[in-house]
């Protein structure tokens, strides 16, 4: 189904490192990606899929009109693929004015109406990140435990890296014992420096990578913190300490402040997505392990919540991630995604 919707075509990528080396946190490494992004992406899409787009297959099948029942059962999958109610009553409120306005009898007929609706809702915060504005543009990682920012960080140390841009990394979670040891080994495998003091505070250790990047004239500092519950507030409390010292390091930065997200916690990124925008004024998101869940409609929902309902510009959506590889991290491009998932299998 969705035949019409393909993959934008882009030059073939540059060699890169091999994903089957081991990560520092996946030793077995991870299976290598052939026929490109796209495959990979699909590939890494497979359970959401199949819980949306493969239910859809029967939903939009030819013969299948449009009654009540329909609209009941499509409202059934939407929600229970983790798009959430209030962008699923919008789709749903669309799809119905669509078709009386075109005089639609058969389900089959709204098909590329929900596929572009799906675009309307994710082309705003398909916004790539531009580095290119300041020189050392430091990136401030926040998120829940668990969320997969250490990770991220070494994947956008590659990434940057194959665009010729020099990265540091700043081992700024200082609470998490194995933290500081992940990144030196993600630092290594990208041939990175790593600012990872013994000891000292979250805040000294980012203060001290800014000056060092400053000083080296390097392009990009990736900051981490360690991982945080919105209900903590005393650790919430500390984390826009670190931003405040950031901007003393250096005034304006940081330059963007991204949110990790882990796609399995579903609706609940809604919640994390509210509190640490509260806290430090989110700019962008990090949307990690999209490959191991059914919930990947939960992208729908924070773009729809943000966008819509509550009235604000939508938090653009900067990477996503569907693998262990470290090519497996990866802007975000609402196009391919929609292609992805709702696609031809």
């Amino acid at each position: 189904m969705f035949s019409f919707l393909k993959p934008k075509s882009r030059p073939a990528p540059s060699a890169t490192a091999p994903d089957t080396e081991a990560s520092p946190e996946s030793p077995q490494g991870s299976t290598p990606a052939s026929g490109g992004w796209f495959k990979k992406l699909k590939e890494g899409l497979t359970k959401t899929r199949q819980q949306l787009g493969g239910r859809l297959v029967g939903l939009f099948g030819a013969g299948r009109k449009l009654d009540e029942a329909f609209y009941d059962e499509l409202e059934t999958v939407l929600i229970t693929s983790d798009v959430g109610v209030a962008a699923t009553e919008f789709l749903l409120e669309n799809l119905r004015l669509r078709a009386k306005r075109e005089g639609y009898t058969e389900a089959s007929q709204l098909k590329e109406a929900l596929a572009e609706l799906l675009m309307q809702e994710l082309e705003p915060i398909a916004r790539p990140l531009d580095v290119s504005t300041h020189k050392p543009f430091v990136i401030m990682l926040a998120g829940v435990n668990g969320a997969g920012k250490t990770t991220s960080i070494g994947k956008l140390a590659h990434y940057y890296g194959q665009q010729g841009k020099t990265v540091l990394l700043a081992a700024g979670d200082t609470f998490r014992a194995a933290a500081r040891e992940q990144l030196i080994a993600w630092g290594e495998r990208n041939n990175v420096a790593v600012i990872a003091p013994t000891s000292g505070d979250a805040a000294a250790v980012i203060y001290d990578a800014i000056n060092a990047a400053t000083a080296r004239g390097i392009d990009i500092v990736l900051a981490d913190t360690a991982g945080r519950l919105p209900t903590q507030l005393h650790l919430m409390e500390e984390i826009r300490k670190v931003k405040r010292v950031i901007d003393k390091a250096l005034p304006g930065a940081p330059h963007e402040v991204l949110l990790v997200l882990d796609a399995n916690t579903g609706q609940n990124a809604l919640a994390q997505v509210k509190a640490f925008d509260d806290a430090l004024g989110v700019t962008g998101l990090v949307m990690t392990k999209l490959d191991g869940t059914a919930k990947g409609g939960v992208i729908a929902a924070i773009a729809h919540t943000r966008g819509r309902t509550q009235g604000g510009e939508p938090i653009p959506l900067r990477f996503i991630g569907v693998g262990e590889g470290l090519d497996d991290l990866r802007p975000f491009d609402a196009q391919d995604f929609v292609a992805a998932l709702l696609g031809d299998e």
